[in-house]
């Protein structure tokens, strides 16, 4: 098997951890919490609109844009275990630890 084949065998047979994760400005103090079926993706994600100056939180854009990449840090705050869980049951239980988690943290929300 070719190295570009045993690639997307290896990324399609991994583990998929869903959690919550915080975005952190080290600039500003500022933190945002946001809640995702993928861990393992969601930075490169988030990165990757900020980059482009088209995050849908406006207040992560303006901090991103006002203080550079360099300020900012991605962190993994809860893996959640899901494998007793349908769809319904692990939107619910991110739903109710990412808000869990920007109560305790202070922080603001991201839709993802």
């Amino acid at each position: 098997m070719n190295g570009r084949k045993a690639l997307v065998r290896d990324y399609r047979d991994r583990k998929v951890q869903a959690g919550v994760y915080a975005v952190r400005c080290a600039a500003s103090g500022e933190v945002w919490v946001g809640g995702t079926p993928d861990l393992a993706t969601r930075q490169s994600g988030v990165w990757f609109t900020l980059r482009h100056g088209s995050h849908t939180e406006k207040s992560l854009q303006a901090a991103w844009t006002a203080h550079g990449e360099a300020a900012f840090s991605f962190e993994a705050l809860e893996v959640i275990d899901d494998e007793d869980l349908g769809p319904l049951g692990r939107s619910s239980l991110l739903k109710d630890r990412r808000a869990a988690w920007i109560q305790d943290l202070g922080a603001k929300g991201l839709n993802r």
